[in-house]
C-alpha cells in the first residue's frame, strides 16, 4: 500500500479528512522549502503538494504563476526538486509527497527516468496538469512500475465518459477542481462541489480531494463535510508573497493559516 492509501486508509478510520497544502518548489528562495514542508506538517498537513515551477503554468492563477517565476530566478529545475524531497524525507518518512507540475519537464527527462527519479528521492505521487488521461498511458505505467500514485484532475465540466477515462488512469485519489478557473479563484459553491463529487463517486471508490478557491478555516471546514481531502495551495502562497522581506517569518505565517483550517476541520 503506497502512503498515499495509507494515509486516506488511516484518516477514513479516525473519521477526519485530509488537508493537503500547496507550495512552490524554490519559492522564495530553495534553501527555505524544506522547512517550510515540516512546518505544514507540523501545522497538521497530511499530505504535501509541492509545485514544480514552470515558465508557463497555464492552470494557475497569478500567485502560484509569481511563485513560479520567482522560484525560476534561482534555477529550480527538476533535479532540484528531487533534492528537496529527499531532504525532507531524511526526517519525514511518513509524510506523503505528490509533485503538481507540467508536462514538458517530464518529456524532457522522459517518463521511465523521472518515474526512478522520483520514487528513489521519496515521492509518492504525481500530477500533471496538463497531460489528459487519453494520453496518459505511457506515464502511467512509468509511474506505476515504480509504485507511484498517478493523480488526475476531475472539473465541473467533467461528463460520465470522461469521470469514468480519469477513474481507470488515476491511482491514490482524483483531485477534484472545484471552480471554472485557475487557481485562487473566488465564488465556490458548495452545493454544486457536492453535487459533483456525488457524480464522481459513481465511479470510483478513490478518495476525491478538492481544491481551488478555499480560502480560509470556514471555507475548509465546510469543504471537509463532503470531501475526503482539502487542498489549499494559493492562500499558503500569498502569505509567502506577503513576507518576501520578511522570510524568518514566512513558516510562522503558514502554520497558523493550516493550523486553523486543522482545527476547523476537526471540529466539524
Amino acid at each position: 500500500m503506497s502512503r498515499i492509501s495509507a494515509c486516506f486508509t488511516d484518516l477514513k478510520r479516525h473519521g477526519r479528512t485530509a488537508l493537503l497544502p500547496f507550495v512552490t518548489a524554490g519559492d522564495p528562495h530553495p534553501d527555505l522549502t524544506v522547512r517550510f514542508m515540516h512546518d505544514l506538517v507540523e501545522a497538521g498537513a497530511d499530505i504535501i503538494e509541492l509545485g514544480v515551477p514552470f515558465s508557463d503554468p497555464m492552470a494557475d492563477g497569478p500567485v502560484i504563476q509569481r511563485a513560479s517565476e520567482r522560484a525560476l530566478a534561482h534555477h529550480v529545475s527538476l533535479h532540484d526538486v528531487f533534492d528537496m524531497v529527499r531532504n525532507f524525507r531524511r526526517a519525514n518518512d511518513r509524510t506523503p509527497v505528490i509533485l503538481m507540475g507540467y508536462l514538458n519537464p517530464v518529456e524532457v527527462m522522459g517518463y521511465e527516468a523521472f518515474a526512478r527519479s522520483a520514487a528513489q528521492a521519496g515521492v509518492d505521487g504525481v500530477l500533471t496538469v496538463d497531460m489528459p488521461p487519453e494520453e496518459s498511458h505511457d506515464l502511467v505505467q512509468a509511474l506505476r512500475a515504480e509504485a507511484l500514485d498517478a493523480v488526475f484532475l476531475a472539473a465541473p465540466t467533467s461528463h460520465r465518459q470522461r469521470l469514468e477515462m480519469i477513474a481507470d488512469a488515476a491511482s491514490g485519489f482524483v483531485y477534484y477542481v472545484s471552480l471554472k478557473g485557475v487557481t485562487g479563484s473566488a465564488n465556490l459553491v458548495l452545493e454544486e462541489v457536492a453535487a459533483k463529487l456525488g457524480e464522481i463517486r459513481e465511479v470510483t471508490d478513490m478518495p476525491l480531494g478538492v481544491g481551488f478557491g478555499i480560502k480560509d478555516a470556514p471555507m475548509a471546514a465546510a469543504m471537509a463535510k463532503i470531501a475526503d481531502a482539502v487542498v489549499v495551495g494559493s492562500a499558503l502562497v500569498s502569505r509567502i508573497e506577503a513576507n518576501l522581506s520578511k522570510p524568518d517569518k514566512i513558516g510562522a505565517e503558514l502554520k497558523q493559516l493550516l493550523h486553523e483550517m486543522r482545527a476547523a476541520m476537526d471540529a466539524n
